[in-house]
């Protein structure tokens, strides 16, 4: 995590993530993080595409920095969160994953897999992603070109 100041952490689930939500928030605030949550409150069941949004809006404008995504499986919350400027989110349901994701890609949303993965994992994937930093390098010219692309499509389409 970075030091110096108290990092924003906008984080959302649907139904299906939002146990692991709460657990996530929980540990979030132990680590020093504000967190900013974005829904749901209940296991009730809701439409992934609504809290994925608020998360990816938030992410997209560089209001907050970072943001978590929680669903079923993480595959709805993952294609939700890329389809906003400026949102590079990483499914990982593992601590590689988790790593690689912030060291070679600079991903900004975190997305797991609700049904997928436990507690315990969960919390380990979310403290590797917070405290591993954008390697850059060489790494940066790919980002780059992602942004590149993403220009190019807002436009002229596809």
């Amino acid at each position: 995590m970075q030091k110096g100041k108290n990092m924003k952490v906008a984080i959302g689930s649907d139904h299906a993530g939002f146990e692991l939500k709460e657990e996530v928030t929980e540990l979030l605030k132990t680590l020093g993080t504000d967190v900013v949550d974005c829904g749901t409150d209940t296991s009730k069941s809701v439409d992934y595409p609504d809290f994925g949004e608020k998360v990816s809006s938030l992410i997209s404008s560089g209001k907050i920095e970072k943001g978590i995504l929680i669903c079923g499986t993480g595959v709805g919350m993952s294609m939700v969160a890329n389809k906003f400027p400026n949102v590079r989110a990483a499914l990982c349901n593992d601590l590689f994953c988790a790593r690689m994701s912030r060291l070679h890609n600079d991903a900004n949303i975190l997305v797991m897999g609700g049904r997928i993965i436990g507690k315990d994992l969960a919390a380990e994937i979310v403290r590797t992603w917070m405290a591993t930093p954008f390697e850059g390098a060489r790494h940066l010219n790919r980002l780059i070109k992602i942004k590149k692309i993403e220009e190019c499509l807002n436009t002229h389409g596809t």
